[in-house]
């Protein structure tokens, strides 16, 4: 089942008009896709492509020359939007911040954002030198080093990054907010926020409880770890505050996830609502794209944030109502 599109509208028909006269017009949903030149994003502008009656697909990349992939799929150069989520955090509050005028653009008239940007670590690989030795000599609990491209830590991509995105959303007047971020965010620590000390998780949670206050009205989805099979397969299965954590395995392809970051667009069932999926191992029920049937796994539950909350009630009330 596809996601609807926005509207379909029968005409009125003067009454001498034969019924097969009739053409019902459908107008399509505009969304943006911003980190569409990453893994996920990539899969999220396919899947969008792929139902072009129902979206019209606008997608924010670093720079058009690593959009070559999103082309090749059929996305006109002209729905390409150059947006340095980097330099534009760089610049948040300033009077003038010209790398987020792309996005500013881009989101006129959007009813969607779906928000597929992320910190990426780096490995250090004169730390794999002593992970090799280990495995040679049976040494247990010796792992890589990671760090952070300056400029592009989790505290400036997954947090005032993020929050830049949702501010200019709530300006724009764009009508649901989909965040793809990650689970373990009840976790203070989880090995995630271990890598390069870069607390990912934490502020990534920090700014889900931004959107949440925003008053945007958002869907969160927080995969498991991600997979590049494809998708399509195995069945989805949604909990709240990592229980899924406890399942084995507790993974889900990328492509799955695009294809749910989509059809929660305009779902009420997913409206204002955050919530964990992976998927069951193979041969344990099947995939199903009935949206709401998925979604209604939730029982009407969502993430309680006052789980590791990253703030306190009354500073997060004052940021978001600015």
């Amino acid at each position: 089942m596809l996601a609807r599109p926005a509207h379909c509208i029968a005409p009125q028909r003067p009454a001498a008009v034969s019924r097969r006269a009739v053409v019902v017009r459908c107008e399509k949903k505009k969304v943006v896709v911003s980190g569409a030149g990453g893994r996920t994003g990539q899969l999220v502008v396919k899947k969008l492509l792929e139902q072009k009656d129902n979206f019209s697909v606008i997608a924010t990349v670093r720079s058009k020359g690593s959009a070559g992939k999103l082309t090749s799929a059929g996305l006109p150069e002209s729905n390409l939007v150059e947006f340095d989520l980097a330099a534009a955090a760089a610049a948040a509050g300033s009077a003038s911040n010209a790398a987020a005028a792309g996005l500013a653009a881009a989101l006129n008239g959007a009813d969607a954002l779906v928000i597929a940007t992320s910190g990426v670590p780096q490995i250090k690989y004169l730390s794999l030198i002593p992970v090799i030795l280990a495995k040679i000599t049976g040494k247990e609990g010796v792992r890589p080093e990671f760090s952070w491209k300056q400029g592009q830590q989790p505290e400036q991509i997954d947090w005032l990054g993020q929050k830049l995105q949702i501010d200019a959303a709530k300006a724009a007047g764009v009508k649901q907010v989909v965040l793809i971020s990650s689970m373990g965010g009840t976790d203070p620590n989880h090995p995630l926020n271990k890598l390069g000390d870069g607390n990912i998780l934490q502020w990534k949670r920090k700014a889900e409880q931004y959107l949440v206050s925003s008053g945007v009205p958002y869907t969160i989805i927080h995969p498991g770890g991600l997979i590049d099979e494809a998708g399509g397969s195995r069945q989805l299965l949604l909990g709240v505050d990592d229980k899924l954590l406890e399942n084995n395995p507790r993974n889900i392809p990328r492509a799955d996830v695009a294809a749910l970051a989509i059809g929660c667009i305009g779902l009420k069932e997913a409206l204002n609502k955050s919530f964990d999926a992976i998927c069951a191992p193979a041969g344990q029920g099947s995939f199903s794209s009935d949206w709401a049937g998925v979604v209604s796994q939730l029982g009407g539950a969502s993430c309680d944030y006052s789980i590791n909350s990253q703030w306190a009630d009354a500073e997060l009330a004052a940021a978001a109502a600015k």
